[in-house]
């Protein structure tokens, strides 16, 4: 298994610009690099397939079991060089106080070599220590192979800093930590990447960000090692047979021992500027089950396309294009009829949104929506709900069971006017005791804010297939 990490002491050390450049210099080398993310985030995957024309995915130590990441990661490594940014502190890690669904929680699942790259901005000597501390704080750790030291860190890039201090800095830094210093990247002032609101950026924007990222790999092949960056990724050792068998202990093993048929079905999926949040690992598990996944644009097509099974509505920016999802009638018509008919409907977070009687853009103009349930949606002002969730019920409810639990997170600075007695399921999150109503429910449609993670619970997913072979047969008798 090939790859490495690139991880960071903190957020706004220069990771994500890093792999970035990395991403670009492997796929001048015809590497063919392949990006993942570490947690729930869909931005940066999305970034990278439109401005680096690089598919990506997510590895996330709280939505899956250590042996899916593993033989994800050994499945993608067989074709491609995978580059796997880190989130926030390479530590830092749920509730703030563990190592849990930390970048360092995933690198020693995976056993992955990690690159640190460290902001060398009004440091020198200080570096050293700071990287020493890095090696010492999971220095009682072992990793899933045997790693006595346990921390990974196998290489260092420094950020911000000087042409003439680095050999000096470098030269300490290796002396003292025994730390290969892959490199460095200096101040620079075009890059000018800030918040990718990617549903913002508009053709000229997106050909101004390739630009940047062809002057990054230019400035990085003068600067950083990137032939013994690959080299170590290639060292990688590989995983055990047993590591990454299934059936281990927290699988859905009802779902498994009970396994429903698995029909063809015609899902559409609403994929354009508006709606574009979909977790890879959630589009191949129900393609899996039996579902042909068919996009559609809710902006711009005037009908859905036809013999429809069910419907998939993920995450967006509905509200940056109000007045386009207000003026295609036809399209917000189409949606509430299926819905009133009772097609299977999944709607996360923008897709929601959408299903509201209306939504208001961040100035407070009104437009309206499909009106599949009432109230409306908001800017609130503030992300008061952020992170990792499980989703539940108390009694048996559509596609989820009494009792049965699945994986999500939430992110948004919209809310809706839907009254708490409208919501059905309760989100908890995975630390502390906060948890609050979520998701209504109307016929066969599930919808809320909450981005569900489907095979963290493979019996939701299924029932969903099931109950749109339930609509299909329907609609082929009265055909």
């Amino acid at each position: 298994m090939a790859g490495f990490m690139i991880a960071a002491p903190r957020s706004g050390s220069g990771k994500t610009m890093v792999t970035c450049g990395i991403l670009e210099l492997l796929k001048r080398k015809q590497k063919n690099p392949f990006s993942y993310k570490c947690g729930p985030d869909y931005i940066d995957g999305l970034f990278h397939r439109k401005v680096l024309g690089i598919e990506g995915g997510n590895l996330d130590s709280f939505f899956e079991r250590p042996e899916d990441m593993r033989k994800k990661l050994m499945n993608i490594s067989k074709d491609h060089f995978p580059v796997i940014e880190g989130v926030m502190g390479y530590f830092d890690g749920l509730g703030g106080d563990t190592t849990a669904a930390s970048s360092w929680e995933v690198a020693d699942i995976l056993d992955l070599p990690v690159v640190l790259v460290v902001d060398a901005k009004g440091a020198s000597l200080s570096l050293a220590a700071l990287i020493k501390g890095f090696q010492a704080f999971k220095g009682e750790a072992r990793s899933f192979q045997g790693d006595k030291n346990g921390n990974h860190i196998q290489a260092v890039i420094l950020n911000r800093i000087s042409p003439m201090l680095y050999p000096r800095i470098k030269a300490v830094i290796e002396k003292e930590t025994g730390i290969l210093v892959a490199g460095y990247v200096p101040e620079l002032d075009f890059w000018q990447v800030g918040s990718r609101h990617l549903g913002l950026l508009l053709p000229g924007e997106i050909e101004n960000l390739q630009g940047q990222i062809r002057q990054l790999g230019d400035c990085l092949e003068k600067t950083l090692d990137v032939d013994k960056l690959f080299s170590l990724g290639e060292s990688a050792k590989p995983l055990e047979p047993e590591m990454v068998a299934a059936g281990c202990p927290g699988q859905d093993r009802e779902a498994e021992e009970n396994p429903y048929p698995k029909p063809h079905i015609r899902l559409g999926i609403a994929w354009d500027e508006a709606f574009c949040f979909y977790y890879r690992d959630n589009l191949e598990f129900l393609e899996k089950q039996g579902a042909e996944i068919l996009r559609f644009s809710p902006v711009h097509d005037k009908h859905l396309p036809e013999d429809l099974d069910g419907l998939l509505l993920g995450g967006g920016y509905p509200e940056l294009y109000g007045k386009a999802l207000e003026e295609n009638k036809n399209m917000r018509n189409e949606i509430r009829r299926k819905a009133e008919e009772d097609m299977p409907v999944l709607a996360e977070c923008g897709g929601y949104l959408y299903l509201l009687k209306e939504l208001e853009d961040e100035n407070g103009t009104g437009y309206e929506m499909a009106g599949v349930f009432s109230g409306k949606g908001f800017k609130k002002g503030k992300n008061s709900h952020f992170g990792y969730i499980t989703v539940e019920t108390e009694s048996d409810s559509l596609y989820l069971k009494a009792g049965e639990r699945i994986k999500g997170h939430e992110f948004h600075y919209w809310e809706s006017t839907q009254e708490e007695n409208e919501l059905k399921m309760q989100a908890q999150k995975p630390t502390g005791k906060r948890g609050w109503p979520c998701v209504t429910i109307k016929n066969q449609v599930m919808a809320g804010f909450p981005h569900l993670y489907y095979p963290s619970m493979e019996g939701f997913g299924k029932r969903f297939i099931q109950a749109c072979d339930t609509y299909r047969k329907k609609r082929e008798r009265q055909h």
